[in-house]
C-alpha cells in the first residue's frame, strides 16, 4: 500500500483559493465570536437534537472547543492532502498517477475545508441561539452538512473510477 511512487504535484489555484476562502471565514467566524464572547451568557449550547435545537448547555468557555477540533482536523487533512502517495489507490500505473494523485489530493481539499466551513457556520449559529434566537438551517443543518459531504466524496470517487 505504501510503495506508490512520490511525484511532487504543485498545487492547483482551486486547491489555494478553497483553502484561503475557508481560513478567511473560519477567521472571520473566530473573530466574531470573540467579539460576542461578553454578551454570551454563562451558558451555551454543545449539543443539538435531530431537530436543531439545542439539548445540552456547557460552560461559556466550550463555545471555542469546536473551533478548535475544526483547526485540528483542517490542518491533520491538509498534511494527509500533500502525501498523495499515502492514500489507498486500486489500479495505479504509471500512466495514471499524476491524474488519481490530483484527484485524492482535491478532494481531500474539499473535504476539509466543507468541513472548516461547517464548523464556522456552527460558530455563529451558537452564538445566534445563546442569544435566544433559532438556527438558522434548524432541522436542514446536518442533513445538508452531510449531503455536501458524501456528494464531495461520491463526485470524486465516481470521478478516481473515470480517470483510471
Amino acid at each position: 500500500m505504501f510503495n506508490q511512487p512520490k511525484i511532487t504535484i504543485p498545487r492547483s489555484a482551486l486547491r489555494t483559493t478553497f483553502d484561503i476562502l475557508a481560513i478567511g471565514l473560519f477567521v472571520v467566524a473566530i473573530i466574531y465570536g470573540i467579539t460576542q464572547w461578553s454578551s454570551l451568557p454563562d451558558k451555551v449550547p454543545t449539543h443539538y437534537n435531530a431537530l436543531g435545537e439545542p439539548d445540552d448547555w456547557g460552560p461559556k468557555w466550550m463555545f471555542f472547543l469546536p473551533s478548535v477540533i475544526g483547526a485540528a482536523l483542517w490542518i491533520f487533512c491538509h498534511i494527509i492532502e500533500q502525501k498523495p502517495h499515502l492514500h489507498n489507490y486500486s489500479t495505479l500505473t504509471i500512466e495514471n498517477t499524476e491524474r488519481l494523485y490530483k484527484n485524492s489530493m482535491l478532494l481531500l481539499n474539499f473535504v476539509k475545508n466543507e468541513i472548516l466551513l461547517f464548523f464556522a457556520f456552527n460558530m455563529w449559529t451558537d452564538v445566534q441561539v445563546a442569544h435566544g434566537g433559532d438556527s438558522l438551517l434548524g432541522v436542514y443543518e446536518m442533513p445538508l452538512f452531510l449531503a455536501i459531504l458524501f456528494g464531495t466524496i461520491i463526485f470524486f470517487v465516481v470521478r478516481f473510477f473515470k480517470l483510471r
